[in-house]
């Protein structure tokens, strides 16, 4: 697939087959994925995949803050990605002061680098997903038993796609750009 192809054509997916991603091809995702730029080439971003039905059932019930978007989608899934960071890494230095007047929430633009770039590759491979956001971080972490050191940055379901979503509207490039001079 070609890129602009693959960039054009992704779309947020919320519905799946009942056929669970194998794990080959979730570790293809993750080695696209790990190429994805980082603070100071720091890769803190580390990958969860969930595929026990209860902890999906449990993050669905007691970590999405009671949001019904998310549970619906939960409640179909069968495998749950919870893309973490290692905390202290991203945009400081070693002596532990700040590079970045952005501080610490370096470590959030670089997970969502990641997690696009493995949304593309995943859509490269027939994979759907959808990044969610709304979370209770630490019902998250404990669900999963998040190695101490690390925050959940984001959720995301993958599967395959049991149908491919029409494509949303596009704000035009003149609406995006503005060329300072």
């Amino acid at each position: 697939m070609e890129l602009d192809t693959c960039i054009r054509e992704r779309r947020s997916v919320r519905r799946y087959t009942d056929e669970l991603v194998d794990h080959a091809t979730i570790e293809k995702i993750i080695d696209l994925a790990r190429f994805a730029p980082s603070w100071k080439n720091t890769q803190t971003t580390r990958y969860y995949v969930v595929e026990d039905a209860d902890k999906i059932a449990k993050i669905c019930e007691e970590g999405v803050l009671g949001f019904e978007g998310n549970q619906k989608t939960l409640a179909k899934a069968k495998q749950v990605v919870v893309i973490a960071t290692v905390n202290k890494r991203c945009g400081y230095e070693r002596d532990g002061s700040f590079t970045t007047s952005k501080e610490d929430r370096w470590e959030m633009f670089d997970a969502g680098i990641a997690t696009q770039t493995f949304s593309l590759a995943a859509h490269s491979m027939g994979v759907g997903s959808v990044i969610m956001g709304i979370f209770d971080e630490k019902k998250i972490a404990e669900i999963i038993g998040l190695p101490e050191g690390q925050s959940v940055s984001c959720l995301m379901t993958i599967g395959y796609p049991k149908f491919t979503p029409d494509p949303v509207p596009r704000k035009e490039v003149a609406d995006l750009l503005t060329y300072v001079e």
